[in-house]
């Protein structure tokens, strides 16, 4: 089913996912496929946000923003914590912080025609 020899014992060489690395994944990309969780996603890249700053900067009501973030923060794409009354949330961790410049910067260079890198 795997290729043998060199692909196989070349170095840094990774076991195939397992079923539920895949799943896991699978409900991430699902998560980000949506425009608004996206433009979310990147700005929690960053640091962060309640969820009246992040309303105003993707131009959508507070209602359906703090839905996004529930359905990102049960994926486990976002973080919270809590400030008083306010809760911040931010990206979970540096994997998902560079899945979603990554993402972001592919489309870049199909929007503008630019070269991909290697």
């Amino acid at each position: 089913m795997y290729a043998r020899g060199d692909v196989a014992t070349a170095k840094g060489a990774q076991q195939p996912p397992s079923g539920e690395q895949v799943e896991i994944a699978v409900t991430a990309l699902r998560m980000l496929a949506d425009p608004t969780r996206l433009r979310l996603m990147w700005l929690l890249r960053d640091g962060e946000h309640d969820v009246g700053s992040l309303a105003v900067a993707v131009g959508a009501a507070r209602p359906a923003v703090s839905q996004h973030l529930a359905k990102l923060l049960l994926a486990g794409l976002v973080r919270t914590r809590r400030d008083g009354r306010r809760a911040l949330y931010t990206v979970r961790g540096g994997h998902v912080r560079r899945l979603v410049t990554e993402v972001l910067h592919a489309a870049g260079h199909q929007v503008t025609g630019a070269p991909d890198h290697d």
